[in-house]
């Protein structure tokens, strides 16, 4: 697998030190990406207090994606307010609650749903006016502000070293899942003017890629 949100989780390895069957691979799911995303919005967004998180429960990784979150957002004084999307119907309606309790800003976990609509998604956070940041670079491509997370190229390129391996007669049972080394910012200028928010020089310096 190139990469999986949570092979443990899914089912596909017993764990990451010893997969035990016939898959393993590339993990996605990295515990500090949480901290780092909540640190990038506080840096973005003036006097953030309160962030609206969307995301699926029954998402794999999801559990600990918002364990994780929720431990970081403790150690910086942030108030978290979640909104679960479990069909596309709920995205409004998570939009309209943000709104509501006066979110600052939006933080978009891993879901299928989501990933699945996310023109919609990053439209109705520019109609809100509300700073959002992706777990996928799609979303950005796609008209949403800031990305940050693991890099798939990367990953993808990784998978071919287990390809190798195995190819050369190593059982995969035997070959550790690995997590994420490599991860990517990216921004979106055009979305930032749109919502009338100025990103700092020093953030859009850190960037690997700006989108104007």
């Amino acid at each position: 697998m190139a990469f999986d949100d949570d092979p443990v989780g899914s089912g596909f390895a017993a764990s990451l030190a010893r997969p035990g069957g016939n898959i393993t691979g590339l993990s996605a799911l990295s515990p500090e990406i949480s901290g780092k995303q909540l640190e990038l919005l506080r840096e973005i967004v003036p006097k953030l207090s309160r962030v609206a998180v969307f995301g699926n429960a029954t998402q794999p990784g999801s559990p600990q994606e918002l364990r994780e979150l929720n431990l970081a957002a403790d150690a910086v004084g942030v108030q978290l307010q979640y909104l679960e999307v479990g069909a596309p119907t709920d995205i409004e309606t998570a939009f309209r609650a943000a709104s509501k309790e006066r979110a600052d800003a939006v933080l978009v976990l891993s879901a299928t749903v989501l990933v699945s609509r996310r023109r919609q998604v990053a439209a109705l956070a520019v109609k809100s006016r509300l700073p959002a940041i992706y777990n996928r670079p799609e979303y950005v491509e796609d008209g949403g502000l800031v990305f940050y997370g693991v890099s798939y190229t990367d990953l993808f390129r990784r998978a071919a070293t287990y390809v190798d391996k195995i190819l050369k007669g190593t059982k995969p049972a035997d070959l550790p899942v690995e997590q994420p080394t490599k991860f990517e910012f990216v921004i979106n200028l055009k979305t930032a003017k749109q919502i009338g928010l100025t990103i700092p020089p020093n953030v859009l310096a850190r960037a690997d890629k700006v989108i104007k």
